[in-house]
C-alpha cells in the first residue's frame, strides 16, 4: 500500500476520533470553528517551513492530525441542529405545557406499531414564528384515513413532549438513537386533528419516495403477496418497514439479514450491470466519459430511491470512485477506496459514525477486502463450479470476521448457518435483483406478462422458505451471548494483528498476535470477575405490573405475580440477562419484606395493610395501587423513601408524589425515573 493510503486512512481515522469526542465531550460551535481555523493556521505555517527540508517532519504530521480532529469536532457540531437559533427547542413554547399551532413537514415515513404510524417531521413553524428541526410524530391508527406521504405539508395543535432515558437497567437507548438523528422531541395526534396544506412533492426524497410509490402501485396489480411485495421492496428499493417480523426474523436467525438491507453487495452488482448496458458508448468519441457520468447518474438515483440509508449512502460512494477506476483503466486499492467514501459521507453525515448499518457495511468490507486472499489460497478448485461455490464461502467467512465482535456486540447472537444461507443465495443474488429490475421496469411500462411476475414472486417465496427452514435449526443459532465495548476493541486489536502478521512474517508479529491473544484473556478474566461479584436490588418498571429482581453474581431471583411469565421473550428481563450474562433464573411471588444492605423494604401491595412491630422500613414500595392514607403511613413509619413502581394508576402515582414533596420525603416513580437500583455487597 502507497504512503498516500495509509495518510487518508488516519485521516479519516482522526475525522472519526473528532466525532466521538464532539459526542461525548461536547463544546460550542464558536469554540470549535475558532479551534479549527487556528489550527489550519498553524497546519499552512508548518508546511511552509517544512517544504523547503525535502524531509518528513514530526510536527507538520502532527498538527495535521491534530486539525483532522478538531474538523471532525467542527463537523459535528455543524450538524447538530441545536446548534441554530432557529430550532424548535430554542423557544419558550417547547418548554411550556400548553400545545401550539405547528406546521410540519413529512420526511421520512417510519414502520407503525399496533396504535400509531410514526413519522419523521420537519418543524417548519410553530404559531407565526419560522423554525428549524426534526420530531417524532405519533398518529394514531384509525381504519378510514391514508398514511401520509414524504413532503406531506400539514399544521396541527399539539405540545412537544420530551423522548425518554431508558426506564429499566441495560434497556435499548431509543433516545439516544432518535439524538444522532437530530430528532430531540416526539408529538401526538389523530389524522382527523391534521389540516392538509399540500400534497405536493418539494424535495429530491419526496420524488423519490413518489416514484416507489409507482412501483408498488403497479405491481399490486399483479399476484404479488403481501410478504413478496416486503421483500421486493427490501432488496430493490431499500424499504425493510413492510416486513413482518417473522420473515425478519428468520433472516436474522439464518445469517441473511445484510441480503434485505441495500448496500455493497446489491449495489455492486448494479454496477456490473450498468457497465455492460452502457458498454457500447465507449465507441464514441469522448465515451468513456458519458458512460461514467451515466454509471454515477444511476447509482445516484437508485441510492436515493433506496432512502440513502448509511449503507446505501457507503455502497454508492466507494463504487463510484470504482466506477471512475474501471473505465479509466486505472488500479484501485479498496481500503483507500473505502476510506475515501467514509471521509466523504461523514463529512455529510457525521451521525453516520454511530450507525449500526454504517459500521456493519464497512467492517465487512474490510475484512472482505484484507482477509479474502489468505483464505481464498488456503484451497485452489479445479473446476469453475466449485471454484464460485469456494469463492462464496470465503466471502461469507471473511465478511463475519469482520463483523463478529460488533455483531456480537450490538445483537448478542451468531447465526452457525450463515456458511449455508450465503453460499446458496449470494452466488445467484444477481439474478434475483436483475429479475427483480425488469420485472419493474416492465411493470411501469405496463407490459408486464404475468407468468414473468408469478415466476419471480415464486423465486422471492422459496427464498423465504429456505431461510425459514435454515431458521428452524434452533441448535446452530447461538443467542444472548454477552460481548461488551471493552471486548470489542481487543477482539479488533487480535485482527489487526493478525493481518500484520499474514502480510509480515516476522517474530515481532508473532508476539503481537500472542499480545493480543493474552490482553483478550485477561479482559474474559476481569469481566468474569466483575460479573461474579456484582450484587443488586432492582425494582424493574414494568406497565401495570410489579416485578423484582436481585441479582447475585450470575444468578438472578425474580419476584413477581405476573400470570404466565415468559422470562425468555420478556425485553425487561432478556435484555438485562443478557448484559449481565446470568446463566440462573429463579422465580417466587412477591415478598411483603425485603432487606438488602441492611435497609428494610416494606411492600404495601393493594390491600394496604402494613402493620409492622418495632420495625421501622427504611423504603417502602407501592404497588397495584393501594388505598391509603400515604400521609399517615410516613408519620407511622417515617420511611426515607417512598418508590411507587409501574402497577399504580398514573393518579394516584402523582397524588403520592404530591404529598412526599410536600412531607420533605423522597419519591421515586420508576414510570417517570425508570427502575429503582440498590447495589450492595453480599455477605
Amino acid at each position: 500500500m502507497k504512503l498516500l493510503d495509509f495518510v487518508i486512512i488516519k485521516l479519516t481515522i482522526c475525522l472519526v476520533i473528532g466525532i466521538l469526542l464532539s459526542h461525548y465531550f461536547p463544546i460550542s460551535l464558536f469554540h470549535a470553528s475558532v479551534i479549527t481555523i487556528v489550527l489550519f493556521c498553524a497546519l499552512a505555517i508548518a508546511y511552509i517551513i517544512s517544504k523547503p527540508l525535502y524531509k518528513k517532519n514530526i510536527w507538520f504530521g502532527c498538527i495535521a492530525f491534530l486539525t483532522m480532529i478538531s474538523l471532525g469536532i467542527l463537523i459535528a457540531n455543524i450538524h447538530d441542529h441545536r446548534n441554530y437559533k432557529s430550532h424548535y427547542t430554542h423557544l419558550k413554547s417547547f418548554y411550556n405545557d400548553s400545545t401550539s399551532y405547528m406546521t410540519l413537514r413529512i420526511t421520512d415515513p417510519l414502520k407503525s406499531n399496533i396504535y400509531n404510524d410514526k413519522y419523521v417531521v420537519e418543524v417548519l413553524k410553530i404559531d407565526s414564528i419560522k423554525t428549524s428541526g426534526l420530531a417524532l410524530l405519533n398518529i394514531k391508527i384509525d381504519s378510514v384515513s391514508k398514511p401520509l406521504q414524504v413532503d406531506d405539508l400539514f399544521i396541527i395543535n399539539a405540545k412537544f413532549y420530551p423522548l425518554l432515558n431508558p426506564l429499566n437497567p441495560n434497556q435499548f437507548n431509543y433516545k439516544a438513537f432518535l439524538e444522532n438523528k437530530n430528532i430531540y422531541s416526539k408529538l401526538f395526534t389523530d389524522y382527523q386533528s391534521l389540516y392538509i396544506v399540500s400534497h405536493s412533492k418539494q424535495t429530491i426524497f419526496g420524488f423519490a419516495d413518489a416514484i416507489r410509490s409507482k412501483i408498488n402501485q403497479k405491481l399490486k396489480n399483479y399476484t404479488f403477496t403481501t410478504n413478496q411485495l416486503a421483500i421486493i421492496n427490501a432488496l430493490l428499493l431499500g424499504q425493510r418497514k413492510e416486513i413482518s417480523d417473522e420473515i425478519y426474523d428468520d433472516y436474522k436467525k439464518a445469517g441473511a439479514i445484510h441480503i434485505l438491507a441495500v448496500s455493497g453487495l446489491h449495489v455492486g452488482i448494479i454496477l456490473l450491470f450498468l457497465n455492460l448496458l452502457f458498454k457500447p458508448l465507449e465507441l464514441v468519441k469522448h465515451g468513456h466519459i458519458y458512460k461514467i457520468v451515466l454509471i454515477i447518474i444511476c447509482l445516484w438515483s437508485f441510492a436515493i430511491i433506496a432512502g440513502l440509508s448509511a449503507s446505501v449512502s457507503r455502497a454508492a460512494t466507494m463504487f463510484t470512485f470504482v466506477a471512475v477506476g474501471m473505465n479509466y483503466k486505472r488500479p484501485l486499492n479498496t481500503l483507500n477506496t473505502l476510506a475515501c467514501s467514509a471521509f466523504i459521507l461523514l463529512l455529510i453525515r457525521p451521525s453516520f459514525v454511530f450507525d449500526v448499518g454504517f459500521q456493519l457495511s464497512y467492517f465487512a468490507v474490510i475484512g472482505i477486502v484484507t482477509f479474502y486472499p489468505f483464505f481464498y489460497r488456503l484451497f485452489k478448485p479445479k473446476y469453475w463450479v466449485v471454484d464460485k461455490l469456494w469463492q462464496a464461502l470465503v466471502v461469507s467467512v471473511v465478511a463475519q470476521f469482520g463483523i463478529l465482535p460488533i455483531s456480537l456486540f450490538y445483537f448478542h447472537q451468531f447465526p452457525g448457518l450463515f456458511l449455508l444461507s450465503n453460499v446458496i443465495v449470494i452466488p445467484v443474488l444477481g439474478i434475483i435483483l436483475g429479475y427483480g429490475l425488469i420485472v419493474i421496469g416492465m411493470a411501469l411500462l405496463n407490459i408486464l406478462p404475468d407468468f414473468i411476475a408469478s415466476i419471480y414472486g415464486n423465486i422471492i417465496s422459496w427464498m423465504n422458505d429456505f431461510f425459514k427452514w435454515i431458521a428452524q435449526q434452533e441448535a446452530f443459532y447461538f443467542k444472548d451471548i454477552s460481548f461488551n465495548l471493552i471486548e470489542v476493541f481487543v477482539s479488533y486489536l487480535f485482527i489487526i494483528a493478525f493481518y500484520q502478521f499474514y502480510k509480515i512474517k516476522s517474530f515481532k508479529h508473532v508476539v503481537y498476535v500472542l499480545l493480543a491473544i493474552i490482553l483478550f484473556q485477561n479482559i474474559q478474566i476481569f469481566t468474569k470477575y466483575q460479573e461474579q461479584s456484582k450484587n443488586r436490588f432492582v425494582i424493574f418498571q414494568k406497565n401495570r405490573q410489579s416485578l423484582i429482581g436481585i441479582q447475585e453474581g450470575k444468578s438472578l431471583l425474580l419476584n413477581h405475580n405476573i400470570p404466565n411469565f415468559n422470562k425468555t421473550s420478556d425485553y425487561v428481563i432478556s435484555n438485562f440477562v443478557t448484559e449481565n450474562n446470568i446463566s440462573t433464573i429463579i422465580e417466587d411471588s412477591m415478598k411483603s419484606l425485603y432487606k438488602i444492605n441492611k435497609e428494610y423494604i416494606l411492600t404495601i401491595d393493594s390491600l394496604g395493610v402494613y402493620k409492622v412491630r418495632r420495625l421501622k422500613p427504611d423504603i417502602i414500595l407501592l404497588r397495584n395501587s393501594p388505598k391509603i392514607n400515604l400521609i399517615r403511613v410516613i408519620d407511622s413509619l417515617k420511611p426515607k423513601r417512598i418508590i411507587a413502581d409501574g402497577s399504580n394508576y398514573k393518579s394516584y402515582t402523582n397524588r403520592w408524589e404530591a404529598t412526599c414533596q410536600k412531607l420533605k420525603v423522597s419519591f421515586h416513580s420508576t414510570y417517570k425515573k425508570g427502575a429503582f437500583v440498590i447495589n450492595y455487597n453480599s455477605n
